[in-house]
Order: C-alpha cells, then sequence, then structure tokens
C-alpha cells in the first residue's frame, strides 16, 4: 500500500529572500538535526543572469533504526538524490528528492515548493508532498512502514522550528528583514532581461557540498514546513468557517495524491526521506507539483458561496492555511492534516453536489480513525442520503407537530465549560409507546434529524462566538423516572434504528454524554443499546447514580451551575417540555401520518396498520422454526371494535391480498391467509380463542410455541350485533367467507406490531410487552388459554 502525505499551506510572515537565505544556514551540516551527515554535489547549473540555479545532490542520513535491523540489511547509512531548483526572478524553490538505498524494495518521493504568498508580496509559503511504497523489506514491511510514518511526522513539525530558528538568528545578528529582490538588482540587466525562463543542461560537479550556497537538504531537512512566527495569519473571513475546500487529487502527478503519510524521513530504515517536488520542473526521473490543485480548491470554495469560480491566488491560499485549520478545525498533526486535504481533493472529484464544511469531513475521518478509504465511504454514502431525503433544509422545511413540542422533553440550553452547545433530555418522562404511536417513527426521525441539525449550526456559531474550534456538543441525559415501561420492546426497536441512522450521518458530534440520576433499571438499558453505539462515542459517556451528580466530578465541573436546570439542583429555568402520557386519542396509524410530499426516512416502520371490513379481515403468518419459540404481538384498536385470534397451520398457506371496499384509500389492501376452500380442523386449528377488543384499547400477548409450522396472527371486524362467532371458551373461528359480506362501510382500524423471540431472549426481557398506560386507561383484562395448543400457553392483555 502506498502511504501519502500532502500539507496545508503554510506561510511565514517574512520575505521570501530572508526565508531563503535561513534555509542556506542549514547547510553544510544542521546542528538541529543531528542525522544529516552531509552531502556531495553531483551536477549544479546557473544561469548567465544568476536567477536559475539548479543543484542536485546526494545525501547521507544516519537513520535511527533498531541496530538488529541494520545488522540483517547489512547498511549503516542510507542516500537520497535530491534536486533543489530556484528561480530567483520568480521567487520561487522547488525541492525534490527520493532514495538511492534500498531504491528496489522501497520507493520514497517527496516534494516540496516555497513560493511567494499571493496576498501579500512579503510572506512567503510552503506547500508539501511526499509518498511511500514498501514492496519488499526482509519480512519488516509493516514494521518499516510504520517507523516511517511516525519519523516522518515528527520531522515536519521539527522542520517548523528549523526555519524559524534560523530567521531569528539572522535578524539578531543584523541581517535587515526586507532584503534586495533579484529583480531590484537586475532592472537594468540586458543579460537578465534577456535569459528569462532559460534551462540549458546540468553542469556536473563532483564536490563537497561545504561552500555551496544552494539550499539542499535531505528529505528530512525539505519537510519542514514553514510557519509564521506568531503562528497565526490574517484574520480569515467570517464565511470562511468550515468552508475550505482542499485540493483534489491530481491523477497526473503522483506526489499530490496524497492518501496517508508518506513515511518517515528521518529515521527509519525504510529510507524514509521522500520526494521534494517541483511545481513546474520536467527534468525526467522527478516528480512534478502542479498549481492545479490549489486552483481547484478555491474553485469549489467560491462556489459554495455562490460566487465566481475563477478567485482569486489570495483566496486560494487561505483556504488552505495551516493556521485556518488551527483556528477553525483544531489541533492537528501534519497526517490528519494531510489525510484531511486528501479527503477533500477526492470528494471534490466524485461529488457533484454542494461540497460539506470542513468540520464535517473532520467529523468524518475521527469516525474511522482517520482511514481516509473508510471515511470516504462514509460520507459518499451520507452525502447520498443528505440529498436524497433534503436533510439540509430539514431546518427551514419541516416544523415539529405539536404533539413533539408538547410532549418530547428535551430541548437546547445554554453552554459548557468548554463551551459547547447543551442539549437535555429528560429520558425518564418520555412516552416512548404514546410518541410511536401518536407522531410515528418517521415524525420522531425527523424531529431527531432537525436536533442535530441545529447541533451543527450551534456548533459553528460557538466557534465564531469562542475563537476556538467546537465541532460537538454536550448531552445531559436526565433518567429520573425510567422504569420498565421504557423498555417497550417496539420502542427500543425503535431507538435502536434512529441511533443507526445518527451514527452513519452525525458522527463525532456528541463531546460529552452526561448520564444523570440513573435508576437500578439503567444497567439493562445500557445492555440493549451500547452496542449500536459507537466506540469512540461510548467512551464520552459519564454515568451518575442517585443525587452524585452535584457532587465533585459531577456536572458543576463540566456546565456553570447557573445554568444547571432547577430540577437537576442548578439555579436556572429551563423551557424544556414536562412530557407524560400522550393520550390514546392522539394515536395515529403510519397512512394517516403519511406525507405524499415527503420521502420517506423509515424505509420500513415497526408498526403497520390495517383496514378492518365486515367479511374482509387482516392475517400475517408466521413462521416458527424451533420448539418453545416465543411469538409476541401489541395492537391498538383505533377504530370500530375487533376480534383477535391466532390460528396454526403444519404447511405454508398461499396469501393473498384483498383491496378493501371502494371508499377506501386507493390502492389499500389487506392480506388473507383463510380462503373459502379451506377447513377448519383440516386445513388449519384454532391455537388462541376469538378476543374481542374495543375501540381505543392496547392489546399485548405472547404465545408459546411447542410446535414448529405456520403461525396466523388475525384481525377481523366486530360486531355485537351482527357477529357469527362466539367469544370465549371453546369458541370458533369461521374463515370470513362464510361470514356476511354486507355493510362494507362499517371499517375498524388496528395498528399492530408482532415478533419471534427465542425463549432464552424472552426469558431474559420481563419487558417485551411492557408499555406505558394512558391517562385514559381505566381497565386491564387478562385472558389465558392453553387448551388448543396441547401444552402451549399464550396470554394476552388488554388495556383500556
Amino acid at each position: 500500500m502506498v502511504q501519502q502525505y500532502h500539507s496545508p499551506v503554510r506561510v511565514y510572515k517574512y520575505p521570501f529572500e530572508l526565508v531563503m537565505r535561513a534555509y542556506e544556514k542549514r547547510f553544510p551540516t544542521c546542528k538541529m538535526i543531528p542525522i544529516f551527515l552531509g552531502s556531495e554535489t553531483m551536477s549544479e547549473y546557473k544561469s548567465d543572469d544568476g536567477a536559475i540555479h539548479i543543484v542536485e545532490r546526494r545525501c547521507k542520513l544516519n537513520l535511527d533504526a533498531p541496530y538488529l535491523l541494520k545488522k540483517i540489511t547489512g547498511v549503516e547509512f542510507v542516500y537520497f538524490i535530491q534536486k533543489n531548483s530556484l528561480n530567483k526572478r520568480d521567487r520561487t524553490l522547488k525541492i525534490e528528492a527520493y532514495n538511492e538505498t534500498f531504491s528496489t524494495r522501497v520507493i520514497v518521493e517527496e516534494g516540496c515548493t516555497y513560493t511567494v504568498h499571493p496576498e501579500n508580496s512579503d510572506w512567503t509559503c510552503f506547500e508539501q508532498t511526499a509518498s511511500l511504497e514498501v514492496k519488499s523489506f526482509f519480512g519488516f514491511e509493516s514494521n518499516v512502514e510504520k517507523m516511517a510514518v511516525k519519523h516522518y511526522a515528527a520531522s515536519i513539525k521539527k522542520g517548523k522550528e528549523i526555519i524559524m530558528y534560523y530567521i531569528n538568528e539572522l535578524l539578531s545578528e543584523g541581517v535587515p528583514e526586507r532584503l534586495p529582490r533579484w529583480t531590484e538588482l537586475n532592472h537594468d540587466n540586458p543579460v537578465a532581461n534577456s535569459t528569462k525562463d532559460s534551462r540549458p543542461a546540468l553542469q556536473h560537479h563532483k564536490s563537497s557540498d561545504s561552500s555551496s550556497t544552494l539550499e539542499q537538504e535531505p528529505f528530512v531537512l525539505s519537510s519542514s514546513s514553514p510557519t509564521n512566527d506568531t503562528g497565526s495569519v490574517e484574520k480569515l473571513p467570517d464565511g470562511a468557517v468550515g468552508g475550505c475546500p482542499s485540493p483534489p487529487a491530481d491523477s497526473a502527478t503522483p506526489a499530490a495524491t496524497n492518501v496517508e503519510i508518506a513515511g518517515s524521513s528521518s529515521s527509519d530504515v525504510s529510507s524514509t526521506p521522500m520526494v521534494k517536488n517541483d511545481l513546474a520542473t520536467t527534468t525526467p526521473g522527478f516528480l512534478n507539483i502542479s498549481p492545479i490543485p490549489r486552483s481547484r480548491l478555491a474553485s469549489s470554495t467560491m462556489k459554495e458561496r455562490g460566487k465566481s469560480s475563477h478567485p482569486s491566488k489570495a483566496q486560494e491560499v487561505s483556504k488552505v492555511d495551516e493556521d485556518y485549520i488551527e483556528r477553525f478545525l483544531g489541533d492537528l498533526n501534519p497526517l490528519q492534516e494531510s489525510r484531511l486535504i486528501q479527503l477533500r481533493e477526492w470528494l471534490n472529484e466524485t461529488n457533484k453536489g454542494k461540497m460539506p464544511k470542513d468540520q464535517h469531513l473532520l467529523r468524518f475521518l475521527r469516525a474511522r480513525d482517520f482511514n481516509t478509504e473508510k471515511a470516504h465511504e462514509m460520507i459518499t454514502s451520507s452525502l447520498a442520503w443528505r440529498k436524497q431525503h433534503q436533510v439540509d433544509k430539514i431546518l427551514s422545511t419541516w416544523t415539529p407537530p405539536d404533539m413533539l413540542l408538547n410532549y418530547f422533553p428535551g430541548a437546547w440550553h445554554f453552554s459548557d465549560r468548554e463551551g459547547r452547545p447543551v442539549f437535555i433530555m429528560r429520558l425518564g418522562l418520555v412516552d416512548v409507546k404514546g410518541l410511536i404511536k401518536a407522531v410515528g417513527e418517521e415524525g420522531i426521525l425527523r424531529h431527531v434529524l432537525s436536533i442535530n441539525e441545529e447541533g451543527l449550526r450551534r456548533t459553528e456559531e460557538a466557534t465564531r462566538r469562542t475563537g476556538k474550534p467546537i465541532s460537538s456538543w454536550t448531552c445531559i441525559v436526565d433518567c429520573e423516572g425510567l422504569s420498565m415501561r421504557h423498555l417497550w420492546r417496539p420502542g427500543v426497536k425503535a431507538l435502536l434504528r434512529m441511533i443507526e441512522v445518527v451514527e452513519a450521518n452525525y458522527p463525532e458530534t456528541m463531546g460529552k454524554l452526561l448520564i444523570v440520576r440513573a435508576p437500578r433499571i439503567f444497567p439493562v438499558v445500557w445492555t440493549l443499546v451500547s452496542p449500536f453505539i459507537d466506540e469512540n462515542t461510548r467512551e464520552k459517556f459519564l454515568i451518575y447514580g442517585g443525587k452524585n451528580h452535584m457532587d465533585v466530578g459531577g456536572l458543576p465541573d463540566h456546565i456553570d451551575p447557573t445554568y444547571l436546570p432547577d430540577f437537576l439542583g442548578g439555579e436556572c429555568y429551563t423551557e424544556i417540555p414536562e412530557g407524560g402520557f400522550v393520550p390514546k386519542s392522539c394515536y395515529r396509524s403510519h397512512d394517516d401520518l403519511l406525507n405524499p410530499d415527503e420521502l420517506p426516512l423509515c424505509s420500513e416502520t415497526v408498526y403497520k396498520s390495517a383496514v378492518l371490513q365486515k367479511g374482509l379481515p387482516n392475517e400475517v403468518i408466521v413462521q416458527i422454526t424451533e420448539k418453545q419459540q416465543v411469538l409476541t404481538w401489541d395492537f391498538d384498536v383505533l377504530r370500530g371494535d375487533i376480534q383477535f385470534a391466532l390460528l396454526y397451520s403444519r404447511k405454508l398457506l398461499p396469501v393473498h391480498r384483498e383491496p378493501i371496499g371502494p371508499s377506501a384509500m386507493h390502492g389499500t389492501t389487506n392480506t388473507v391467509v383463510i380462503d373459502k376452500s379451506m377447513t377448519i380442523g383440516i386445513d388449519y386449528r384454532v391455537v388462541e380463542s376469538a378476543l374481542v377488543c374495543k375501540a381505543g384499547e392496547s392489546i399485548q400477548g405472547s404465545h408459546v410455541c411447542q410446535v414448529p409450522g405456520y403461525y396466523i396472527l388475525q384481525w377481523k371486524y366486530y360486531s355485537a350485533h351482527n357477529s357469527l362467532t362466539s367469544v370465549g371458551k371453546g369458541s370458533v373461528v369461521k374463515p370470513h367467507h362464510m361470514q356476511s359480506h354486507t355493510h362494507h362501510h362499517i371499517k375498524s382500524k388496528v395498528m399492530f406490531y408482532h415478533e419471534v423471540l427465542s425463549s432464552a431472549d424472552f426469558r431474559g426481557s420481563m419487558t417485551s410487552l411492557q408499555s406505558c398506560q394512558s391517562g385514559f386507561s381505566s381497565l386491564s383484562i387478562s385472558t389465558t388459554s392453553s387448551k388448543t395448543s396441547g401444552h402451549s400457553q399464550s396470554s394476552s392483555q388488554v388495556s383500556r
């Protein structure tokens, strides 16, 4: 695998000539780089006017490699070939380097450029690319690669210090900050004016490097990434927040395609110096750094802002400046900077839509441990999802229904001590079942997405307000009131789906999650939910049981008590809804909640719904493959009265789809299994006697299946006056064709859910049928029967 590195643009707030003078002081040896033992000049060329100076050298390095590895390879020193091309007229230095030692086993290339800042001619910019490929190395390929990456990253930081050290030394010696430029010294020189862009062949020399004034250095030396002495560049415009697109990788320039750092420059056995690239050098055997990436980078940024796609050079540089990264993205090491730029380049080539902000790219990189390929796969999938569901517009186009505004007990609330936005969720007050049945999974998920989108907006606002990068938020989860009813299986199932959506599209947005007043049941909740939460996110959880959340190490350490909610022992009033039970009268089916103008976020929902007519039931067939499996069900009667029964067949029965009456919604059908050709007792039998359920009732039940086969959940329209079926002991369920087919305009409606559990899972989850009781609930009835199924056991609980 080829490891690649690409630096952001780094800026010295000093003129090019002074930076070059400091660069020269690093030769023939540099006390700050002890591994550089010296070099010899292989070829050298100077133009007649002195504007062009090209030197090719052979550099000798004593790499800090393990003694055993040196003994195995039989190599004490490592040699690199380096070419420096200085153009004083254009004020550019282009550096290329590649390894001579182990060149058949290891390929190390590096390219660097020093140029004048396009906005300020008295500043100097630096860019660097490098690549490392370990083909074979005596069985130590992986070790060599890791060593190279580690040492190269360290050498980049060291190189910046070296340049600044010599600049300060020159200034202390009385050297003026602004040295004469070549164009000023040769303004009236006819030779200089006539030799513009001349590039004759190189003249070869075999001399010591000690007297050379050309800036020649091994890979380690040139890997120095200049920066300004103050660690800052010009103040970026407000619009620069998150708007830094990185240069797209150019397939025609190998050194510019940075996937990962290119190996260690100074201390790796794998001959870590890398090629120093020339922006315009065309000498065979050397890489070329193209100026295209920076132009592309700025162009994509301008398009984001709706401006011209032909930015100025100043705009090109400002978007990849290392100080922009430090100001708006945080403290990144060289490898992380490189992979951010590489991901930006890759997306710029493949993504046809709006380019994501750098903060967003960085979240995906962190979620995948800065593996560019995995981060690219993750974010491209997320971008397609966002475009498909118009998530970018959700804050402006979607308004939460009143049911969520009144019964969802969560809201944003000031900031923590680090400046992160804070979201508070009173989990114990959530009516999970009520909200799902009143607004549906779709409504809750859209609300969760709007909360996350608002969180992204608030992090950008916090970054501008605090002057430091903030990319995540803090969440306080109050578990007061958490009980078994919150472990209602359909609700947990829906919650896990939402967690998957958030983890896939909003990675690394959780700075801290503070769980307070956790009851004894919390470990059960945590066991169910934690496997679906990313490991990096789980490490940010802090859990406080009882009332110790206000002790030392508790909430006051993270949030100023002035802003802590009063219900948690703080001094601040909040406008967080109190939650509570959702009235059953507010329950709606999925079809009722469906908005034809919106593409559903949920491919499928936990609950299904059916309209029942006299003579037209809805039946669901479930296959049971093992004895002792448990079939569970949960349904609500939304309209009219119904009759529910559980049937069994040894063989798979055909399923028919029957359209409901002409007055029903167009295209609505029910599934029917029991048809008029079947005989009760031969083709199927009754497992659980029919149960009459009134409008507004919620029913939860289970059946322990002693016999594998096919079980049929049957819901039918029920009328006390016209029913042909008796209910109770010894009841018989007749096929719907034997019942009257009159009064098709009379309908009932049911919303249902079912699940098959193993015996162990059912016993281990006492909450499989738990649900919250509506405030309108006044009666509970339990019925059990076991006759029809021999040793089978079944039960249903009704809540009115």
